[in-house]
C-alpha cells in the first residue's frame, strides 16, 4: 500500500547550512551551523538559529578553508560546544524537514559528529537542492552533461535570477539555500514532499 504524501507547504523545512575547518568530515571540525525555517512555503526568518562552534580538541581550522569563511581559532574559541550544538539541530529537525544544498558534505558532517559524540541521529527526510537542479536538468536539457550544470550555490542562484549574497557565512547560506529552494520547488510544480527527495 502506498501512503500518501503531504502537500509540500504543509511540512517545515529547515534549510541548514555549516562552515567547516577543511572538507574531511572524519577529520575537519563544525565551526558554524545556520538554519532558517520554510514554513507554508515562506522563509521565517524571525526563528532562524545562527551559532559559531568551538572545534574539538584536536581539530584544527585548514588555511584554505579560512580563506573562504574567515574563521580564526580566535573567534571560535569561546563558542558553544558541539554536542550542545547539535542537540539544538536536532531539536529544529524534529520538527520537520532538513534541506541542504549538496547534502553528502552537510549530511555527512552531521552524522560523523552526532557518531563521535554518541549522538542520535534523527534520519530526517532530506531535500537537496542540488537533486532539485539535476531533476530539472533532466527534464529540460537531458544532453547536458552533469559537469556543465550550475550546481554551486551562487552559480545556481544567479541562473534562477535571485540576487548574490556573500558565501560562507552559515545563517546567509542557509537562507540562499531556502530562496533557491522555493524556485525550484515552483519550477518543477512539485506539489508534495515525495516530489523533493
Amino acid at each position: 500500500m502506498l501512503f500518501r504524501s503531504p502537500a509540500w507547504d504543509t511540512v517545515v523545512y529547515w534549510a541548514l547550512d555549516l562552515e567547516t575547518g577543511g572538507l574531511d568530515a572524519r577529520r575537519d571540525a563544525i565551526l558554524a551551523v545556520g538554519m532558517v525555517p520554510v514554513r507554508r512555503g515562506f522563509i521565517q526568518l524571525r526563528d532562524a538559529y545562527r551559532t559559531l562552534v568551538r572545534p574539538e580538541d584536536g581539530s584544527s581550522i585548514a588555511p584554505g578553508s579560512v580563506s573562504a569563511h574567515q574563521l580564526v581559532w580566535g573567534e571560535v574559541s569561546e563558542a558553544p560546544e558541539l554536542p550542545a550544538v547539535l542537540e539544538e539541530v536536532k531539536r529544529r529537525l524534529g520538527e520537520g524537514v532538513l534541506l541542504v544544498h549538496q547534502k553528502t558534505i552537510d549530511v555527512g558532517f552531521l552524522k560523523q559528529a552526532c557518531k563521535r559524540h554518541r549522538v542520535k541521529w534523527p534520519e530526517p527526510r532530506v531535500v537537496d537542492t542540488v537533486d532539485l537542479l539535476k531533476k530539472i536538468a533532466s527534464v529540460r536539457s537531458p544532453e547536458v552533461p552533469r559537469e556543465m550544470l550550475a550546481l554551486n550555490l551562487s552559480r545556481a542562484r544567479r541562473q534562477y535570477g535571485l540576487p548574490p549574497y556573500q558565501a560562507h557565512d552559515a545563517l546567509t547560506d542557509a537562507v540562499a539555500t531556502a530562496e533557491l529552494f522555493l524556485v525550484l520547488r515552483k519550477t518543477l510544480g512539485a506539489r508534495t514532499v515525495r516530489d523533493l527527495t
